[in-house]
C-alpha cells in the first residue's frame, strides 16, 4: 500500500527567500572579496562549484558565469524553449544599517575588500542615508540608514 501524503497542500508560500544568488566572472576574485573582505563567513571555498554565504535567515551564493550558464541552457532545452537568453537576471542587494555613520563605515569596508564607491552616501527623498557599492563583478549593493527602521535581534528589517 503507498504511502498518503497527510501534509496539507501548499497553497500560499511562506514569506522567505532561500538563496539569493549571483553570477560572478570570477569566483575565486569574489570569493576574496566577500569571505576575506566582507566577512562573509562559509564553508566553502572557490574551488567548489558554488561559494554559499550563512547569513542571518538567508543562503547568499556566488556561482561563476558559466556554470550558471549551462545550467540555464540544460533547463532551456529540457523546457523545449528557445534559446535566446543571452543576459542573465539583474537583482538588487541592500544593506541596511542601524546607525547613520554605519552607511560610511560600510561603503570604506567594501572598498578596502576591492569593491568600488559608486554614489557616495547623501541624505535620501525617503528620508533616509545611503550610497551605494559595486562588488568586483560590478553587482550593485544599497547601503542604508534610516531613523524608522527597527530591526530583530538577527539583524534582519522589521516588516
Amino acid at each position: 500500500m503507498p504511502a498518503v501524503n497527510m501534509t496539507k497542500p501548499i497553497d500560499k508560500l511562506e514569506p522567505r527567500i532561500s538563496i539569493v544568488g549571483l553570477c560572478v566572472r570570477d569566483i575565486h576574485r569574489s570569493y576574496r572579496f566577500y569571505a576575506e573582505g566582507l566577512g562573509f563567513p562559509t564553508t566553502r571555498k572557490p574551488e567548489d562549484a558554488w561559494v554559499g554565504f550563512k547569513l542571518n535567515g538567508l543562503c547568499f551564493c556566488i556561482y561563476p558565469y558559466e556554470n550558471l550558464k549551462a545550467e540555464n541552457l540544460k533547463r532551456e532545452i529540457d523546457a523545449g524553449r528557445a534559446l535566446d537568453r543571452s543576459l542573465m537576471p539583474s537583482v538588487g542587494l541592500a544593506y541596511n544599517t542601524r546607525e547613520k555613520h554605519q552607511v560610511r563605515e560600510v561603503l570604506a569596508l567594501a572598498e578596502r575588500a576591492g569593491g568600488t564607491i559608486e554614489k557616495e552616501p547623501e541624505d535620501t527623498f525617503w528620508g533616509g542615508f545611503s550610497g551605494d557599492f559595486a562588488d568586483p563583478d560590478g553587482h550593485l549593493w544599497e547601503v542604508a540608514w534610516a531613523e524608522s527602521w527597527e530591526f530583530n535581534p538577527d539583524g534582519s528589517l522589521v516588516v
